[in-house]
């Protein structure tokens, strides 16, 4: 071989193994700033904390108009924020936003798990204060939840301004949590300015209206994943055929098949026209095993007494959930999978059921 052609073979080969090294250091580097900091806890533990939002930020103000309170007529706080976290279990780097009332229950799975926990405060009680012909004309619901999420002007229909909205809410509540529990270490949910949070490490999560708020936002703004208990609902509304932020891989939903919103049409057609369907059929969790054939739709069929109230409540955990003859919660798998399984794991497609009702999306 001449002597040019050997030095340039060997210089190809140089080449070419720094380009590994440089790959693999850019991995490692990658990896190690992706990988959720370490607890430095003195005394590990599950942490459970709360904090009134009015508190927290000055801003933050009552909207009498829709019955949004600090306090009741009894003088009972009405703005108090949970969190939670378990310094003994290795953290996941995840933090779940409940759209609900606190859920002891809920947050103590969580928090097993390795996520980060907070219930917000946020201005969810203009529901009851719609006129029918507004709350039925297939866009004013969608446009108020993103409103009540987001603080922008998405409505007309209600002015909720940016200090109660669930992102400003969740921003001052974990920059507050970032200060005042450093065990915890909160802060790696805020940007690396500071000014707002990390929404691609966000699971947002609620039953019913909270589940649909959920799913609404997670359309709007991109986050981790949604996991929607008995949602999403809106049966007459059709953003949830929009092109969404989140892809729909990351959405995952879990009912009972006597909840009324079976006979309304409303989780068939959202979890279609979210496209839940391109991820797998929808399995009876009674029948099935965990990974669930890694669908997104899970329904359960356990026994409610034939009762449409107790089968909304039943698949979310707390005092409504279905128990064994052990007296232990039945769904303890499935709400591990819920939260916990891997998105990039996905079902066979499926086609749309024909008889669900399904209305053509409208902006």
């Amino acid at each position: 071989m001449a002597v040019s052609a050997r030095l340039e073979q060997e210089t190809h080969m140089k080449f070419t193994k720094m380009l590994v090294v440089v790959a693999v250091f850019a991995a490692a580097s990658q990896a190690t700033l992706a990988a959720p900091p370490a607890y430095n806890d003195k005394t590990p533990q599950k942490y459970d904390l709360t904090k009134r939002a009015s508190e927290i930020d000055p801003r933050a103000k009552e909207h009498p108009e829709i019955d949004f309170l600090f306090t009741d007529k009894a003088g009972k706080v009405r703005d108090l924020q949970h969190a939670a976290v378990d310094t003994r279990v290795k953290p996941q780097g995840k933090l779940v936003i409940w759209l609900m009332d606190h859920n002891q229950a809920l947050f103590d799975r969580v928090s097993s798990y390795g996520l980060h926990a907070v219930q917000v405060h946020y201005a969810n009680r203009w529901f009851g204060s719609l006129k029918a012909e507004v709350r039925d004309d297939g866009t004013s619901l969608g446009k108020i939840r993103l409103e009540a999420a987001t603080g922008e002007d998405h409505s007309p229909v209600v002015d909720i301004p940016k200090p109660d909205s669930i992102a400003e809410r969740t921003f001052q509540f974990v920059r507050w949590l970032s200060k005042n529990h450093p065990q915890g270490k909160w802060e790696q949910f805020l940007t690396e300015d500071g000014k707002g949070i990390r929404w691609e490490s966000v699971i947002l999560s609620g039953i019913s209206h909270g589940s649909t708020t959920a799913a609404r936002f997670a359309v709007h703004q991109k986050v981790d994943r949604v996991v929607m208990f008995s949602g999403p609902r809106d049966q007459t509304e059709s953003w949830q055929g929009f092109a969404s932020a989140t892809p729909s891989e990351r959405f995952f939903g879990f009912s009972h098949v006597l909840d009324g919103g079976w006979t309304g049409h409303h989780y068939c057609r959202s979890w279609e026209m979210l496209g839940l369907n391109k991820h797998g059929p929808i399995v009876n969790v009674e029948d099935s095993k965990p990974p669930f054939g890694n669908t997104r739709r899970l329904t359960s069929t356990c026994d409610v007494k034939n009762d449409a109230n107790r089968a909304h409540s039943v698949v979310v955990p707390g005092g409504g959930a279905a128990k064994g003859p052990d007296g232990k919660f039945i769904h303890e798998e499935v709400w591990r999978y819920l939260f916990l399984h891997p998105v990039s794991d996905v079902g066979e497609a499926t086609p749309k059921d024909p008889a669900c009702k399904v209305a053509a999306p409208k902006k």
